[in-house]
């Protein structure tokens, strides 16, 4: 039985949880419920806090679980990553007060306050920055204001939240990081597990295929085919048959979801016709 670490709050845990119904796990239905075991898939879930399943993972007491890649660097964890996933993307920057800090090298000697010690210690000792850092358990923006901290590290995604603190950013990124599946180095040789764990991986890549692609149909002469083809080559290249209309085929391929409008106009201004756009509900590529 394949035991797995799901994110049980948070935006991790949202997102995990959707892609584990597409990919045709069972899922819980109570936010309280904290183990759930599917017989059809021979699946344990367990729902457990973002910080700590790369601890759990790394140490063998699960086999692969759903974390961030910024939780499972700083935790030293020894789990190692197995796929990305693609969502809860963020991006790690050091912030001060507006116009006192414009490079790195400043930061020595310092104090600086983060939620994610062991990344930023690592990020620090990899630049050879020597600096004090004060661990808080979230809000770190408030750190330089109460007098704990002289500069801090930590997620950006519009930057209003440092601005409105009177901060700013500076240096280098620390980390871009995403969601990602990660399995333990613990787990036992044994092709039964090996194979569920692929099973979940594969899935999961087809999940985000199918929300990242649409299915494009269509018709188009004769003489448009290879202009049309060039349009839309899919993953290898476009299906294409004829139609009872020797002049006519109908052609049917992938195209990425964030083209589809552009490539709509582009295929009507080459000759395709009745150009139908579909959702798909799952792929394996």
């Amino acid at each position: 039985m394949l035991r797995v670490a799901v994110p049980n709050k948070g935006v991790l845990s949202e997102v995990s949880v959707d892609m584990l119904r597409e990919a045709g796990y069972l899922t819980r239905r109570d936010t309280r419920e904290l183990v759930l075991f599917d017989p059809h898939n021979d699946i344990e879930f367990f729902y457990l806090r973002p910080r700590d399943i790369a601890t759990y993972v790394g140490r063998g007491a699960l086999d692969v679980g759903i974390t961030g890649r910024d939780l499972l660097l700083d935790s030293h964890s020894d789990a190692n990553e197995v796929a990305v996933l693609e969502f809860g993307d963020s991006t790690f920057r050091f912030a001060g007060p507006v116009g006192k800090f414009t490079d790195l090298s400043q930061i020595q000697g310092l104090r600086v306050a983060t939620s994610y010690v062991g990344l930023v210690q690592d990020f620090l000792t990899a630049n050879d920055i020597d600096a004090t850092l004060i661990q808080l358990d979230g809000a770190v923006e408030s750190a330089i204001k109460l007098g704990v901290a002289d500069v801090i590290a930590d997620v950006v995604s519009t930057g209003t939240t440092l601005r409105n603190a009177g901060l700013e950013i500076f240096g280098p990124v620390i980390l871009e990081s995403t969601a990602i599946l990660i399995g333990s180095p613990e787990s036992a040789p044994d092709g039964t597990l090996r194979d569920k764990a692929l099973k979940l991986s594969r899935r999961l890549h087809g999940v985000r295929v199918a929300r990242q692609y649409v299915l494009f149909d269509y018709d188009v002469p004769a003489e448009h085919l290879d202009r049309a083809a060039a349009i839309t080559p899919g993953l290898e290249s476009p299906t294409i048959s004829q139609l009872a209309d020797t002049g006519w085929f109908a052609v049917r391929a992938m195209v990425r979801r964030d083209q589809s409008n552009d490539t709509m106009d582009a295929l009507y201004e080459v000759g395709a016709r009745a150009i139908l756009v579909s959702s798909i509900a799952a792929a394996r590529i």
